[in-house]
């Protein structure tokens, strides 16, 4: 096939192209947890300025047969989690992790102080067309964050806002929307294309 930009136009890019810029994320978080603010996961919203779609790998089982090696799909993985957040002088969304994170494992007394499997959340990314519709949603379940990253402080990061990033362990996801706005069945092993 030659090239030809009315191809590509017509076929590939033919909605102009999904912006990395146009997400949320909102959480929702134990909220019997000491120390947890509902105005720091009300604004988590509004300063989580970066994240990614949630990875997930099957990953191969080499099965030898007479010298022979046979792929067979194994079982499906998740990976980590990551959201890097915009602190404000507040400090109310950062607060809120560290009591997160604090509840599943005290700092001196090293305990959990929330019982079972109440320390999980869930969390929704959605990504948004040009025109502000819905294209695209994953939800994460049974999340809590294992990792509250350090803050750099220093007299020459002038003209900057401070950050923080946070990773997730979690169970499962599952795309709830697909780019055309229909619900989806995370079971549903019929293709359409």
């Amino acid at each position: 096939m030659a090239f030809n930009i009315n191809e590509f136009t017509k076929n590939g890019l033919n909605l102009g192209g999904a912006r990395p810029t146009l997400f949320d994320v909102t959480l929702t978080i134990p909220t019997n947890i000491q120390g947890i603010d509902l105005n720091g996961v009300r604004k988590f919203r509004f300063t989580c300025k970066a994240t990614s779609a949630p990875a997930s790998s099957i990953a191969p089982i080499d099965v030898g047969y007479f010298g022979r090696v046979v792929k067979v799909a194994g079982d499906r993985t998740f990976s980590d989690w990551n959201v890097n957040v915009i602190n404000d002088e507040d400090f109310v969304v950062r607060d809120t992790f560290e009591a997160w994170h604090n509840a599943i494992n005290t700092i001196v007394s090293n305990r959990k102080t929330v019982s079972g499997n109440a320390y999980t959340g869930t969390g929704v990314i959605t990504q948004y067309s040009k025109n502000g519709d819905v294209i695209k949603q994953y939800e994460i379940f049974d999340m809590f964050p294992t990792n509250v990253s350090d803050m750099t402080l220093s007299w020459e990061a002038q003209n900057q806002i401070q950050e923080f990033g946070v990773t997730f362990a979690y169970n499962y996801w599952i795309p709830v929307i697909r780019a055309n706005g229909t619900s989806i069945n995370p079971d549903d092993t019929t293709v359409t294309v």
